[in-house]
């Protein structure tokens, strides 16, 4: 028993030591006052500089509404993933709310806290830092910057709509402007939300009230006047609008490992949402991208929801709800970069090339990388790099360790397969968005299970690669979709609603497979045509087990099915079973 005691002794002295290196450091120590109308964003970031000279640090934000400001905010250059071209933002300056760079092991507790953003900003970035989680926190913004209107009326010669409150506006000599803290409206995308609560593109729609007489009968409500049609205006609609440049995102994590987001609610995101570039080990439960469900507001995202680039480890998406995003819920790829010269035999110099993509190093030493045929997505040589350097923000050198052949051909493009992500998508919910529910484009293994998407806009999910549009890679090798729930998906893609589509954009002919082992098995299907699945050059595609249950289009006119497959397959070998049980 001696020894078993001695080691329990131990243990504890071991424990008490690590309990004791635990170090709580409250915002409300650094000035932050709980709901308090005033600026906390100084009392932050005190508090934040304070967790980087302890061990193991927890940052608390005691129960409460706190206002953060952009003028008090850190001013910080990131280049972003997929957000902006130098056309449309020259300046890649963010502007900060909560920044955590450099640091280990600290655990944010928000106890519930709201935190309440004003003007434009990136509400939180975790930049090269280990071990990060927050939790128990929401936020959203003052003013958002998507504005929204309900149609109370119309007729072919006047539109009647109600301003949501939290849509600042002004009708100047006729001209309708919205505009925030610190930023006017320059330009539109919008998006309409029916009662049904699906989302339709609706830009020609609010151009037609752009180009019409505009007055301001009463507080809140704006009268158009002109030529229209109803049917375009439904009464009960929502109108949300905003102007399509990604400035800023919602949370940016970054050359990070080990983060984890729990119980954490974001109300509204200006930009592409939460961005994950070139990290590791990312865990997200229980978090919520929704509108206030007291605000009135129908939209929590400017763009995507969660957005992954180049990140590798285990991506895990738990438990987690999508409503009310302008694009897709969850995105999940790498980056193609074109050969654009040959300095040496072991050298070349790579590009971005889709102009909102581009700026960081995309490849680090030891990284294994993928020569690919942009036309066919064929993989014809593998690499490791030695060293790699930014030339511009646009070119990149990479040496590799060996020499390439006399004959590469320099119209190929270049995947890292190092950082590329295994994939776990559990027991969430997806609705309310005009594009897709998941885009998966990753070679490890991924799992997409218990999930359910309700009317989305386009296919609930997308299996992509390309290397001539986007330049998102790259090949799926190993991805299982089971036990879902797929309703109503595609009312925007008519008349072919595919609620699952597989589609790289390879060119004809098909001669090689580019995805391969995608098993599709013991789902549920709810739609309002056939149209199941299109899936284009897949070697080993498996359709099994799952379940279709037919009902009428809900938006009242029944979309033409009657040459409607509910399966389109190209290129596709050694398919098996493809085919759904109905469920009467």
């Amino acid at each position: 028993m001696k020894p078993l005691f001695v080691s329990i002794i131990l243990l504890l002295t071991f424990s008490s030591r690590n309990i004791a290196q635990i170090t709580r450091i409250s915002v409300t120590g650094y000035g932050a006052i709980p709901d308090s109308p005033g600026d906390a964003t100084g009392a932050f970031r005190r508090a934040i500089a304070a967790c980087k000279s302890v061990a193991h640090p927890v940052l608390v934000i005691p129960h409460g509404r706190y206002h953060l400001f952009p003028d008090s905010a850190v001013k910080k250059d990131y280049y972003i993933t997929n957000t902006s071209s130098e056309t449309e933002c020259p300046s890649k300056t963010k502007t900060i709310g909560l920044l955590f760079e450099g640091i280990r092991n600290l655990r944010v507790e928000g106890e519930g806290s709201l935190l309440l953003f004003h003007g434009k900003m990136t509400t939180i970035v975790v930049d090269h830092c280990d071990g990060f989680t927050i939790e128990n926190l929401s936020e959203d913004f003052i003013r958002p910057t998507m504005s929204e209107f309900t149609v109370t009326g119309a007729s072919d010669t006047a539109v009647d709509v109600r301003v949501h409150p939290d849509s600042w506006h002004r009708v100047d000599t006729g001209k309708l402007t919205w505009y925030g803290e610190g930023w006017v409206d320059q330009d539109h995308f919008c998006i309409r939300v029916d009662p049904s609560h699906a989302f339709f593109y609706a830009n020609e729609d609010y151009e037609r009230l752009l180009a019409a007489g505009v007055s301001e009968p009463g507080r809140q409500t704006l009268h158009f006047t002109g030529s229209f049609a109803p049917s375009h205006f439904p009464i009960g609609s929502v109108f949300t609008v905003r102007d399509p440049i990604r400035d800023q995102v919602g949370i940016f994590l970054t050359n990070c490992r080990n983060i984890q987001l729990t119980n954490i609610t974001m109300h509204y995101m200006h930009g592409l949402g939460i961005v994950s570039q070139f990290s590791e080990n990312l865990t997200f439960r229980r978090v919520f991208i929704e509108p206030d469900k007291n605000s009135g507001r129908r939209i929590a995202s400017f763009a995507d929801g969660m957005h992954f680039s180049s990140c590798k480890g285990l991506i895990s998406i738990d438990s987690c709800r999508f409503d009310g995003l302008h694009d897709d819920a969850v995105n999940v790829h790498g980056v193609h970069l074109a050969i654009v010269r040959r300095p040496a035999p072991d050298q070349l110099i790579v590009r971005y090339r889709h102009p909102q993509t581009y700026g960081f190093i995309a490849y680090h030493p030891g990284d294994s990388i993928a020569f690919v045929h942009p036309n066919t997505l064929s993989i014809f040589r593998y690499g490791i790099i030695r060293s790699a350097s930014m030339l511009s923000p646009h070119d990149i050198l990479i040496t590799l360790r060996d020499p390439l052949p006399d004959h590469l051909d320099t119209a190929a493009v270049i995947e890292n397969l190092t950082w590329t992500p295994r994939l776990v998508i559990r027991h969430c919910h997806v609705s309310g968005t005009n594009t897709r529910g998941f885009l998966i484009t990753t070679r490890r293994k991924a799992v997409v299970e218990y999930n359910t998407f309700y009317r989305l806009g386009m296919s609930a999910i997308l299996v992509a690669d390309d290397g001539l549009s986007w330049y998102e890679s790259g090949q799926v090798h190993d991805l299982t979709i089971r036990h879902n729930l797929f309703i109503e998906c595609g009312n925007n893609i008519l008349p072919a609603p595919y609620a699952i589509t597989i589609a790289p954009e390879n060119r004809p002919p098909f001669e090689q497979p580019v995805h391969s082992n995608i098993r599709i098995t013991d789902n549920r299907f709810i739609t309002y045509s056939p149209a199941i699945l299109t899936a284009k050059s897949v070697d080993r595609l498996r359709f099994t087990g799952n379940v279709l249950k037919r009902r009428p289009y809900f938006d009242g006119i029944a979309p033409d099915t009657t040459r409607m497959s509910g399966f389109a397959l190209v290129g596709c070998t050694h398919t098996i079973a493809i085919a759904c049980k109905p469920d009467n």
